[in-house]
């Protein structure tokens, strides 16, 4: 199974009686799990419903859930208040009876503010409990489509990552070649540190300490061979399920240490080459990682 990425887009819409409604969900890169939800007055019991739901399909990533739902001004029958008309009539009276206003039309009384009532229905208990579900099977649905979508980021990242441990790999084994040198130069160091030592009054144990600072510094091999067990290790988590981020953004700073180490051990040029290499594809991979669920 493919690693996932953490950003994407999914959108869901629905239709039942006089509601409709459109469901969009997304998420961006985020160290942990980070669920939102927004939605019009009336439905916040959705949002529980959407935070678990989140919960149970991501482990990293700031998720947004966006909910618009709208009831149909025809949903129910148009009502006048009449009570009001008559409030309006009343004060417009002695205008219209003075002659400085005409009397009033019906359309012009009927754009009244609040003359005209949509009248939405009263809506049972049942039918509440049927459109809430049916949101609410629609919220499922996108965050499904949003997975889908970091499922398809996630594969894409995957083959950029092995590239990069690829290329890590082949600068690893350039650099064991590289380390043949190392030895012969440090014996040449070390030849003229004792020319340069012999006109001192130096002991035996300062002479013991110098070759073993500069035998520590000559042998690399196990900078090289942590590297290659990195990239073994990062192969090996990208080929398994669940999340993935965490553990090869770990393995990045550890493949970052290493590449450091040997690059101040470095006496051959060729091997500072190959560390200051290694540091450049590690950035890169580091990078990519930060995309992983």
């Amino acid at each position: 199974m493919s690693i996932e990425g953490m950003t994407g887009f999914s959108r869901r819409e629905g239709v039942l009686g006089a509601w409709t409604w459109a469901v969009e969900a997304r998420s961006v890169n985020g160290r942990n799990l980070e669920t939102r939800f927004r939605g019009p007055p009336g439905f916040d019991g959705l949002e529980r419903m959407a935070r678990e739901a989140a919960q149970g399909r991501f482990h990293r990533g700031q998720v947004g859930i966006n909910l618009q739902a709208r009831r149909s001004e025809t949903g129910g029958a148009v009502k006048i208040n009449h009570e009001l008309v008559d409030r309006y009539l009343a004060a417009i009276d002695p205008l219209v009876k003075s002659g400085k206003v005409r009397p009033p039309s019906g359309d012009g009384l009927l754009a009244l503010r609040g003359v005209v009532d949509p009248g939405e229905d009263e809506e049972d208990a049942d039918a509440r409990a049927a459109l809430e579900a049916a949101i609410a099977a629609d919220i499922g649905h996108a965050l499904d489509g949003l997975k889908a979508v970091r499922r398809s980021e996630g594969e894409a990242l995957s083959g950029i990552i092995a590239g990069f441990l690829g290329r890590i790999e082949a600068v690893v084994a350039s650099a064991r070649a590289a380390a043949e040198e190392q030895p012969g130069l440090i014996r040449e160091r070390f030849a003229r540190r004792i020319a340069e030592l012999a006109g001192e009054a130096v002991s035996e144990d300062r002479i013991v300490q110098e070759a073993a600072l500069l035998a520590a510094r000559a042998d690399v091999r196990e900078e090289l061979d942590r590297l290659a067990t990195h990239a073994e290790a990062a192969r090996t988590i990208l080929a398994e399920d669940g999340p993935a981020g965490r553990r090869l953004d770990f393995l990045a700073q550890e493949f970052m240490r290493e590449a450091s180490t040997l690059t101040a051990k470095a006496a051959a040029p060729a091997l500072t080459t190959a560390g200051l290499d290694l540091k450049a594809v590690i950035d890169q991979l580091r990078e990519q990682v930060q995309n992983v669920e």
